[in-house]
C-alpha cells in the first residue's frame, strides 16, 4: 500500500509541472468533468490523482517563494546577489530569480544594447595563446573583454614570475591539466616564457581568479558562476573531448536578453579558499568555453555583490560596459585590481563640496594601472595604482588594455641618487639666506657638510670657500665629481645615477584567430597574433641637462660592458624610439627612453 502511495505522489508530483495538459480549468467544489466510458473506480483514483497533484502545486509554490526570501536576506549582507549562503548552495548552487538577473543584466549592459556587443561578450573564454613565444598570455578574440582578460592576465603573470609557491597547497587534486604539479621544480629563467609547463601556468591562472573573486568579496567569500549543462561528462573526459561537450552543449546558446541568462546561469557562493580553488579547478573547462570572460565578470560583480557595486560608482545609472563598441569600463577594470569597483585611477576621494565627491583607489594593491589619457592630461593615475606591489601593469589605451611588466621588483626602486641628490639640495637651501640666489656662507656651508656626511678634498674646500661665499652650481659640479665612498654622486658603474632595466609589453589581440582556431588559409584577412615585446628602458636622473644626457661615461669595465653597449642605443634623446606605450612608461619614469627590436609595441 505505501509502495501503491508513493508511486501516485511522484505522479502527482510529475502531473504539477508545466506543461498542464488537461487541467486547464480550476477544479470548483470538487467537481471533476469525467468521460462517459470511465468506469466509478478509475474515476475515484482520477480524482485523487489530481487531488495530490494540486496539493503538490501549493507546496512547490510556497518552497519557491520560501527559497527566494531566504536568498534575498542573505543577499542583503552583501549586496542583492552574493551574500553569505548555506553550505546547501555550495555544494549544488543556484538559479538565478528573474528579477536578480534582470537588475544584473541591466547593471551590466544597460536596458538597451545590441546583438553585437552581447555576442562580443558571450564569445571569449579564457585561454592561453597557442603561440609558443607567447605562450604564457592569454588570447583575446572579441574586442569588448580584454579589460577582463588584461587584469586576470597581470595577475597570471605575477604568480608566474614573483609567487611561483604562493598557496598550491589549494590545488591538490591530481586532474585537469596537471593543476597539481609541483612548482618548486619549475624554475622561471629569464623571459623564457615558452618553457613552463602548461601545469605551471593553469595553476597560475586559477589561483588569479581565485584571488581576483575573493578580493572583490572582501576577502570573505567568493561567487561563481556557472551555467546549468551536465557536468559529469566535462569532469570526465580528456582534453579534447571536454572542449566537445561543452562546445555541444553551448551551440544552440544565444544571451541576447536578461531571460536568456537567468535560464541557463547558476550562482555557487564559497566562504573557503581552498573549496573556492577546488571548484574554479573542477569548472576550468568551462572558463576556457565562449562563455569564460562573460562569466567571470558576473562572478567578480556578484562577489562583490550589486548593492556594494553600485554604492562604488559614481553614477549607477551608466551600464558597466559602455557603448557603442562595448568596451569594459574603468569601473571593470578598477573591480578586477582593487576589489571596487570605482570609476577613477586616483588615490582616494575627490571633494567637490557639498556633500558630493568621487571615488577613486582606496588601498595599496598587487598589479597596478597606467594609461595613455594621463600622457593626454585627461586624468591622474594615483600611486596606489602607479606602483604597485608587484612591478606589472594593466595598460589603458582609448579603446583597449594591455599588460607590461618587469621581471624584477627593482625597477620600482626609488633612484638612491636622486634622493641623495634631494637630501644635499635641501640641506643647501636650508643656509640660503639670500632669498633663493643659490649661494651660502662659509659657515653655512660647513654646516651642509657635516649634514650631509660629505668629506671634501681639502684642496676642493679651499677652491670653493676661497671667495667666502659657496654658489649651488659650482658646489653641485664637485658633487658630480666627487666618489660615493666620500658622500657624493659619482656611482661605480659610472652611469651617474642613470637607471637601465628591462619591460615586456603583452597585446593579446588575435582579431582573425576565432576561439584558438587557425583562421582560413584562403582568408584575405590577415591573422593578428598575440605579442611580447622586450622594452630596454633608459631613465636619465633629473639633474642632467638634455644635452648631456647620451654624453654620460660609462666604465667600460667587463662587469657592465653589455650594459654600455645596450644603454648606448637608447640614452640618446634623439632618434629615440617613440610609440603611444612609451608616453605610458613616461608617466610612471618621467624622462625614460625606451627601445625595442622590429615593430612597435602596439597597445589598440
Amino acid at each position: 500500500m505505501a509502495d501503491r502511495e508513493d508511486q501516485d505522489l511522484e505522479m502527482a508530483i510529475r502531473m504539477s509541472k508545466p506543461p498542464e495538459p488537461k487541467r486547464s480549468k480550476p477544479m470548483d467544489s470538487g467537481v471533476v468533468s469525467t468521460t462517459p466510458d470511465e468506469s466509478p473506480e478509475a474515476k475515484s483514483r482520477r480524482i485523487q490523482r489530481e487531488l495530490m497533484a494540486t496539493a503538490a502545486e501549493k507546496r512547490m509554490a510556497a518552497a519557491a517563494a520560501t527559497g527566494r526570501s531566504k536568498s534575498q536576506t542573505a543577499g542583503n549582507k552583501g549586496g542583492k546577489v552574493g551574500g553569505e549562503v548555506g553550505r546547501r548552495e555550495e555544494e549544488g548552487g543556484r538559479l538565478m530569480s528573474v528579477e536578480e538577473a534582470n537588475e544584473l543584466f541591466v547593471i551590466v549592459f544597460g536596458s538597451e544594447v545590441s546583438k553585437a556587443i552581447l555576442a562580443q561578450w558571450s564569445n571569449q573564454g579564457i585561454r592561453f595563446s597557442i603561440d609558443p613565444e607567447t605562450s604564457v598570455g592569454l588570447v583575446q578574440h572579441e574586442g569588448g573583454p580584454c579589460g577582463v582578460l588584461a587584469a586576470i592576465q597581470a595577475f597570471v603573470l605575477k604568480y608566474i614570475i614573483f609567487c611561483r609557491d604562493e598557496s598550491k597547497d589549494l590545488l591538490t587534486e591530481p586532474q585537469n591539466q596537471g593543476l597539481s604539479t609541483s612548482t618548486k621544480s619549475q624554475s622561471f629563467q629569464s623571459n623564457d616564457f615558452s618553457s613552463l609547463a602548461e601545469g605551471v601556468k593553469v595553476s597560475a591562472l586559477v589561483r588569479s581568479m581565485g584571488e581576483i573573486l575573493f578580493m572583490c568579496g572582501s576577502n570573505e567569500r567568493a561567487v561563481i558562476a556557472t551555467l546549468s549543462i551536465p557536468e559529469s561528462g566535462i569532469q570526465q573526459s580528456d582534453e579534447i573531448s571536454r572542449d566537445e561537450v561543452i562546445a555541444k552543449a553551448l551551440a544552440g546558446l544565444s544571451i541576447e536578453s536578461a531571460l536568456d541568462l537567468q535560464k541557463v546561469l547558476r550562482v555557487e557562493t564559497y566562504t573557503s579558499q581552498a573549496s573556492a580553488m577546488k571548484r574554479l579547478q573542477a569548472l576550468f573547462p568551462l572558463f576556457q568555453s565562449r562563455m569564460g570572460a562573460l562569466l567571470f565578470l558576473i562572478s567578480a560583480l556578484l562577489s562583490r555583490g550589486l548593492d556594494f557595486l553600485q554604492t562604488d560608482r559614481d553614477d549607477p545609472s551608466l551600464p558597466l560596459v559602455t557603448a557603442p563598441f562595448g568596451h569594459a569600463s574603468q569601473e571593470i577594470v578598477n573591480l578586477l585590481l582593487c576589489g571596487q569597483a570605482v570609476p577613477n585611477v586616483f588615490d582616494g576621494r575627490m571633494d567637490l563640496g557639498g556633500g558630493m565627491f568621487l571615488k577613486g583607489i582606496s588601498q595599496h594593491v598587487e598589479v597596478g594601472f597606467l594609461t595613455l589619457l594621463e600622457s593626454l592630461n585627461f586624468c591622474k593615475v594615483g600611486q596606489y595604482l602607479k606602483c604597485p606591489k608587484w612591478p606589472i601593469w594593466v595598460v589603458g589605451s582609448e579603446s583597449h588594455y594591455t599588460v607590461l611588466f618587469a621581471l624584477d621588483t627593482s625597477v620600482q626602486n626609488e633612484n638612491e641618487l636622486e634622493e641623495r641628490e634631494s637630501l644635499i639640495h635641501k640641506a643647501f637651501d636650508a643656509e640660503d639666506q639670500s632669498g633663493g640666489g643659490g649661494f651660502i656662507s662659509v659657515e653655512g656651508f660647513h654646516h651642509v657638510l657635516r649634514e650631509t656626511n660629505i668629506q671634501l678634498p681639502q684642496e676642493k674646500l679651499e677652491h670653493l670657500c676661497s671667495t667666502g661665499f659657496i654658489v649651488w652650481s659650482e658646489f653641485w659640479q664637485v658633487i658630480l665629481d666627487l666618489e660615493e665612498s666620500l658622500g657624493g654622486l659619482k656611482d661605480s658603474s659610472g652611469l651617474m645615477g642613470k637607471k637601465v632595466f628591462d619591460l615586456y609589453h603583452f597585446n593579446g589581440i588575435a582579431k582573425s584567430d576565432l576561439n584558438g582556431s587557425q583562421v582560413n588559409a584562403r582568408s584575405e584577412t590577415p591573422v593578428q597574433k598575440p605579442r611580447l615585446t622586450k622594452l630596454r628602458v633608459s631613465v636619465p636622473p633629473r639633474w642632467l641637462p638634455e644635452e648631456f644626457r647620451a654624453d654620460v661615461a660609462v666604465s667600460s669595465s667587463s662587469s657592465v660592458t653589455e650594459t654600455s653597449e645596450k644603454d648606448s642605443e637608447v640614452s640618446k634623446p634623439e632618434p629615440s624610439q617613440h610609440a603611444p606605450l612609451v608616453d605610458c612608461i613616461r608617466t610612471r619614469w618621467p624622462r625614460a627612453v625606451c627601445s625595442w627590436s622590429g615593430d612597435p609595441p602596439s597597445i589598440v
